[in-house]
C-alpha cells in the first residue's frame, strides 16, 4: 500500500504531471524538460526526485545530465490498482 501511497502524492502536483507529459514519449535530457517546463534546475530536481522515490521514472546519468524516462513497470502496477478498485464499485 505504501507504493500507491507514494504514486499518488506523487501524482498530485501539476508540474510533475507535467514533467510525465514531457517524457511520454520517450527518454529525454533534463535540459530538454526545463526548455519545455519553463522551470529552474533545482525545481527540475525536486520533481525529479518525488517522481523517482514513487518509481515513477528512471533516470540515467550522462555527463552532467540526467536522462529521465517513464518506469512503465509502475504506471502498470498503478493502473492495475485502479482497476480493481473500479472492479469493487461494480460489485
Amino acid at each position: 500500500m505504501q507504493d500507491i501511497l507514494l504514486i499518488a502524492k506523487a501524482l498530485s502536483d501539476e508540474n510533475r504531471i507535467l514533467f510525465l507529459q514531457t517524457i511520454a514519449q520517450g527518454e529525454l535530457c533534463a535540459c530538454k524538460i526545463l526548455e519545455k517546463l519553463s522551470i529552474t534546475q533545482p525545481t527540475l530536481s525536486h520533481h525529479a526526485k518525488i517522481l523517482e522515490k514513487a518509481k515513477l521514472i528512471n533516470t540515467r546519468k550522462q555527463g552532467k545530465w540526467s536522462h529521465y524516462s517513464i518506469n512503465k513497470e509502475t504506471l502498470q502496477h498503478y493502473q492495475n490498482f485502479l482497476q480493481e478498485l473500479q472492479k469493487g464499485q461494480k460489485q
